[in-house]
């Protein structure tokens, strides 16, 4: 008990960032180790392809399975280091995490590819929340704003370096390095976190919502499923069943979680029409991302032939704008509020999307740097600002229930996106093939079809900028009664993996 005294006013120096560095170290290297999961595969996807022999369709589920299994546990965690301790937890999903890599590296098959991929995520999920939870509570009130900063950091630094990592190491030696590199990695993390990370007292366990753990991945996994297999045929069994099973999954959890008491997800928190407007936006800045950050690699290594390197280093200019932007947007959102900078961003954002959507088989390497370094400063204007307006947003006695309401569902939002956008892809190129007919040529189908990909989601970003000037500036109430005790969301743990 005796490190809490310290946090008084005169032996502030003495109580320095100095004194969180390991415990900061633990958490950083667990986030980045996540985090990088999220944005390598997207460059390895065209040699999964290959090595497994298999569609686009089947080996995007290395993603999906990985968004959905983050999503269905990030609910959980603070129901869990209530119950057993943030650090037991903590160390725990780390482990997991890193034998579900292990696992990822020795698949045999893409089955067992995204198994092992869910297994991944369901460690990964918690690793973001449980941790900045930690440093918030270790840190003195007067210091979480450079603490939770310096937090940030793997949040865009992580996102930058995936893919150019990725192409390094399948160049250097093969897709099953980017997996392997997380054991010596969670090695480090797990043993400098039982070393450094204190022992956090534990709260009163609320109960368990066990209707809404089992209605949640089912509800979403098949509406993903049925999304997926609509690209195809929006009228076979497949889709159908996935629909219609998701659908009735997702209207059960819906009345279950309005229903309870202590809800997995506080879905009452939507009756805020600030909160709901600026939740939609951030999931229309979700599906413009991935209509760039996945589609982006394989545009770039199936059909220019490009190398896993040199297509990371050719999406670099997307996370170096959002690394540049981010801070500007967080500064003027003081001043000017979310509206300006959502509409800003989404234009430019839009705008590099319809850039995109002009892509064919003679497009250089500098014709798409451009409009992905317009998309990371497009991101970095709008997401923190979207987040920040969310969180203000919420009613004030639910708004310690909104970080992982609003990260789960961007999970899950993505998950959709990606599935519904590759089944897009498959149906565009073969409506390309169609309507060339006797002179169809598969590269320039597809390259159509990944311009049909571009065009889309610049409609959805455009759909956003006119949304965006539906946002009011929410009038924060009680929010000068928090003394440091009181534990607030931070915006910067809404932004997912």
């Amino acid at each position: 008990m005796s490190t809490a005294n310290p946090a008084s006013a005169a032996p502030q120096p003495e109580f320095s960032i100095k004194s969180l560095i390991m415990p900061l170290m633990a958490v950083i290297i667990g986030m980045i180790m996540v985090i990088l999961d999220s944005t390598v595969v997207n460059v390895a996807i065209p040699n999964l392809q290959g090595y497994f022999n298999t569609s686009l369709k089947a080996i995007q589920w290395t993603i999906t399975g990985y968004t959905l299994s983050l999503a269905a546990v990030i609910p959980l965690a603070g129901w869990l280091t209530d119950k057993f301790g943030a650090k037991q937890v903590f160390l725990t999903t780390i482990a997991l995490f890193t034998l579900g890599s292990v696992l990822c590296a020795i698949a045999q098959t893409s089955d067992q590819l995204v198994l092992f991929r869910v297994i991944q995520g369901l460690g990964g999920g918690m690793v973001a929340p449980i941790g900045m939870a930690m440093i918030f509570k270790l840190s003195p009130p007067d210091k979480r704003g450079s603490v939770m900063a310096m937090l940030g950091v793997p949040m865009l630094l992580a996102p930058a370096a995936g893919p150019i990592l990725s192409g390094w190491l399948i160049g250097l030696a093969s897709w099953h390095w980017i997996f392997l590199i997380n054991l010596p990695i969670g090695i480090v993390a797990l043993l400098v976190g039982i070393k450094y990370l204190p022992n956090i007292e534990r709260h009163k366990t609320p109960a368990l919502d066990i209707w809404g753990m089992i209605l949640a991945p089912i509800a979403f996994s098949m509406l993903a499923f049925g999304m997926s297999e609509g690209g195809t045929d929006w009228t076979s069994t497949r889709t159908l069943t996935g629909l219609i099973v998701g659908g009735a999954a997702l209207i059960l959890f819906i009345i279950v979680e309005l229903r309870q008491k202590q809800p997995l997800l506080e879905l009452r928190v939507f009756g805020s029409s600030d909160f709901t407007r600026g939740v939609i936006l951030t999931w229309i800045s979700q599906i413009a991302l991935i209509g760039s950050i996945l589609m982006v690699p394989l545009f770039l290594q199936n059909l220019l032939g490009y190398t896993p390197l040199e297509s990371g280093l050719t999406t670099l200019p997307m996370a170096l704008g959002s690394v540049v932007f981010m801070p500007i947007g967080g500064r003027l959102f003081d001043k000017v509020g979310a509206r300006p900078l959502a509409f800003v961003g989404l234009i430019i954002i839009s705008t590099a999307l319809f850039l995109l959507s002009r892509v064919d088989l003679e497009s250089t390497r500098t014709t798409l740097m451009l409009p992905l370094g317009m998309m990371g400063a497009g991101m970095g204007l709008s997401m923190m600002a979207l987040n920040t307006h969310v969180l203000n947003s919420a009613p004030r006695r639910l708004v310690s229930r909104v970080t992982p309401l609003t990260t789960a569902t961007q999970q899950v939002v993505m998950s959709f996106a990606i599935a519904g956008l590759t089944g897009y892809l498959t149906s565009r190129t073969s409506h390309h093939m169609a309507e060339a007919g006797a002179n169809a040529n598969m590269a320039q189908s597809s390259a159509a079809a990944f311009g049909d990909i571009f065009f889309l989601t610049a409609c959805v970003a455009a759909f956003g900028v006119l949304m965006s000037l539906t946002l009011r500036k929410p009038r924060l109430k009680d929010d000068h009664n928090s003394d440091g005790t009181e534990e607030k969301p931070d915006a910067k743990m809404m932004m997912g993996h």
